[in-house]
């Protein structure tokens, strides 16, 4: 009998895969085979490769963050760019997740059985946005867009711990600030199509940032180390030029903050 297909090269080909719709139909493929028992987790898969980019389509062109022009949601342009700019952010969630699930070997089967259901999750709210930017006449890669979220899983890809405490935890969790904000904004200008869709978004990225919490502290208890003091500690060494508040302090309890972790959030952006 052949061996079963490895979750590791499964999450290689999604993170590899450099058409969007290849990218997202494999998500859902894979995720699909896990889910029924259908991918095997080698204890003994060799390391990751390096990954210095995941495929990506020729665009978006990807531009530093300042240079991103700041458009109002008055126009339909507007609100395009704004919907795109959400959606760049899920698809980097797709590799995001998937790379979380291939890098980091001999973890608990709840780890990746997390990041698997993740991946799947963004690739849904990728599909969402990508069809109201369709209905504005719009697609994916018709604006500019940013490289941050996978610049800091590079900087912490030899630590899993720094990982779980930054990506999920600080990147992603900043849209649990920011989308009860934007809804509240499309609802006013009778966008509720795509409001709809950010209430999804932000009441299932409630349970990913926990996700980053739970896996944060798993790896602080392994390492006997004391969870509130290493995230402070963390914040100083790579994220204060990316905290911004305010912050959402009901959907962060939510998801796993502390009220130390939500006080060094504070400090870190008002010292940023």
């Amino acid at each position: 009998m052949a061996a079963m297909p490895s979750l590791f090269d499964a999450a290689r080909e999604c993170l590899d895969a450099a058409s969007v719709d290849d990218k997202i139909a494999l998500t859902h493929r894979h995720a699909a085979a896990f889910a029924r028992g259908g991918l095997a987790i080698p204890a003994d898969a060799p390391a990751p490769e390096p990954i210095r980019m995941p495929g990506r389509p020729p665009r978006p062109r990807l531009v530093h963050p300042r240079d991103l022009p700041r458009r109002g949601f008055g126009s339909d342009e507007g609100r395009a760019a704004f919907i795109h700019s959400i959606a760049h952010i899920e698809l980097n969630a797709v590799d995001l997740a998937w790379d979380a699930a291939y890098r980091f070997r001999g973890m608990p089967a709840d780890f990746y059985a997390d990041w698997v259901r993740i991946a799947d999750d963004e690739a849904r709210h990728f599909a969402m946005l990508r069809e109201r930017l369709r209905a504005l006449g719009r697609d994916y890669g018709d604006f500019d867009a940013h490289n941050g979220l996978w610049e800091m899983c590079e900087k912490t890809a030899h630590d899993g711990l720094a990982r779980m405490a930054l990506v999920p935890r600080v990147l992603e969790a900043r849209g649990l600030d920011v989308t009860p904000g934007m809804i509240v904004k499309l609802r006013a200008l009778g966008d509720d199509d795509t409001a709809d869709v950010l209430e999804v978004i932000l009441r299932e990225e409630v349970a990913h940032v926990a996700a980053g919490s739970r896996w944060f502290r798993w790896y602080c208890e392994r390492a006997g180390i004391a969870p509130e003091p290493r995230f402070r500690e963390l914040l100083a060494e790579y994220a204060r030029a990316v905290l911004h508040g305010p912050f959402n302090v009901e959907a962060r309890s939510a998801a796993g903050f502390s009220d130390d972790e939500l006080a060094a959030l504070v400090q870190a952006a008002g010292s940023a």
